[in-house]
């Protein structure tokens, strides 16, 4: 039953057939460093393959890499892929990289890294891939940590670092393999899941995408790669997601809905957020539960949500019928999910300095920040201020979403916005943090808004603007989780010279 006619042409066939994992020979990773890239780099090694690889620039996740055995060179030389059978890159690596134009002209296989985890998956039991434009990095996460927990073994690659696992990737010996779908670039269809959990399917990545409607004939495309009898759990309380399971309930697809909604069969009441963690009542076949978690924010309600979905109604779905959402295995489920402790870069505390609290988060669209800076303002103690400091990332989706921005960041007491983080992008003319700075100031003429340019000048900015009791959020997918440390010893270095 086909769903979609399609994605927008790219350079790789997402939908082609992948190779066995034994004939991609030495394997030699482009930007290896790169959270998805990181995570492929380790299960390959774990399956045996020779594994190689290299990056422009030395980090914490090129170190672990070396440190578990891979070779890495920094900087990147056509003479680096020598001695290689397979070459994997990311949509972010350029046709005109030397090492791709290497192994083009030698006629190596080139694989995206989206096909080199389809490889990996390939042979798994139970496949599960989520996506959504919010939300997939802490979902996919919080179920590989369900499922550790659970003692099920799964393998899984999640874009993110999750707090209570060794990495980002693990090729386990159950029979549950979580994959964080990409939507960026298209290539969440060459998965072929059991499973599709859907967060959220809302514009973003125009860049690739063009359009509101591309975005979600893509996620159409997605649900229509599911293997035959494959279950969709989409949240409700998304409208494209919703449009999404009712399309796929009208084409005979087995759904299952979470959320707050009314009709939702994983059903969310009650919500109690505050500090830094949320509570919730949670309703399964009219059977209410309550569900207390360690993380805070309605979004991670939501997302645990999901979580449960899929535990109840896929995990378990090989159990005799309804054993696997007895109240007692519900009560299981839920107590796994009220230990799990969040991903790094996921409104992670980053410390505190003379009563001034850091955190850190990793969002880059206007929907992740607006729940990035909701739970930042549920979050401040009583007589502080919430203080955003906010990298936009990519030219792009700077000039597609400034209003958006502005919105998202206005319920802040102060937002500092610095310049564009390129990533794979140039610039475009007249495209600066400027363009958000400014739609805060017409969102909510109360914030006090600083455009402060130069990553290097925001820790002495924020130095003089912040006092005991502020928290700080530093938000954006770019280097601005530099900014977190650096503040805290210019906080405490203030404090010294204050004291003397």
């Amino acid at each position: 039953m086909t769903l979609s006619s399609g994605l927008p042409p790219t350079r790789f066939d997402y939908a082609a057939p992948v190779p066995p994992i034994a004939a991609l020979g030495a394997v030699h990773l482009i930007g290896i460093g790169g959270a998805g890239m990181s995570a492929i780099a380790r299960m390959l090694l774990a399956r045996g393959l020779l594994v190689t690889g290299s990056d422009s620039r030395e980090s914490a996740s090129v170190d672990a890499l070396t440190r578990d055995g891979i070779g890495i060179r920094i900087g990147q030389d056509a003479a680096n892929v020598t001695g290689v059978q397979t070459v994997v890159v990311s949509s972010a690596i350029r046709e005109d990289n030397p090492e791709l134009a290497a192994a083009r002209a030698a006629g190596l296989r080139v694989m995206h890294r989206s096909q080199a985890l389809a490889a990996l998956a390939a042979d798994s039991p139970v496949r599960i891939a989520i996506a959504g434009a919010n939300g997939k990095t802490t979902t996919s996460s919080m179920l590989a940590v369900v499922l550790t927990l659970a003692g099920r073994d799964p393998s899984y690659a999640v874009g993110g670092d999750p707090v209570q696992l060794d990495a980002n990737a693990r090729a386990g010996t159950g029979e549950e393999f979580v994959i964080e779908a990409d939507e960026s670039d298209g290539s969440f269809v060459g998965y072929h899941p059991h499973v599709a959990l859907v967060t959220s399917v809302q514009p973003d990545h125009l860049d690739f995408y063009g359009t509101a409607e591309a975005v979600e004939a893509g996620y159409r495309a997605f649900v229509d790669t599911l293997e035959p009898g494959g279950l969709l759990v989409a949240c409700l309380d998304d409208p494209g997601a919703r449009r999404l399971a009712d399309l796929a309930r009208s084409q005979g697809r087995r759904v299952v809905g979470y959320g707050f909604s009314a009709d939702a069969q994983v059903r969310l009441s009650d919500a109690r957020l505050g500090g830094l963690g949320a509570e919730a009542t949670i309703e399964v076949d009219d059977a209410a539960y309550p569900m207390r978690l360690s993380v805070p924010g309605e979004h991670n309600l939501l997302n645990a949500a999901g979580v449960l979905a899929v535990a109840l109604f896929a995990v378990v779905a090989s159990e005799p019928h309804g054993a696997g959402r007895s109240p007692e295995r519900v009560i299981g489920w839920l107590d796994l999910l009220s230990r799990f402790s969040g991903v790094r870069r996921r409104f992670e505390r980053v410390g505190e300095a003379v009563g001034v609290v850091v955190v850190d988060d990793y969002a880059h669209n206007p929907a992740k920040v607006r729940a990035a800076v909701a739970t930042g303002r549920g979050a401040v103690e009583a007589g502080g201020r919430l203080v955003v400091v906010f990298q936009p990332h990519l030219y792009s989706r700077t000039r597609d979403f400034a209003a958006e921005f502005g919105a998202a960041l206005a319920p802040a007491d102060v937002v500092v916005v610095t310049d564009v983080y390129a990533a794979r992008e140039d610039p475009l003319p007249g495209v600066t943090g400027a363009l958000v700075a400014d739609a805060v100031r017409g969102v909510r003429a109360g914030v006090q808004v600083e455009f402060v340019p130069a990553l290097g000048d925001v820790v002495p900015a924020l130095t003089g603007l912040v006092a005991p009791g502020d928290l700080v959020l530093t938000v954006g997918a770019g280097d601005i989780t530099s900014i977190g440390p650096a503040l805290l010893l210019a906080l405490g270095a203030r404090s010294i010279r204050e004291g003397q």
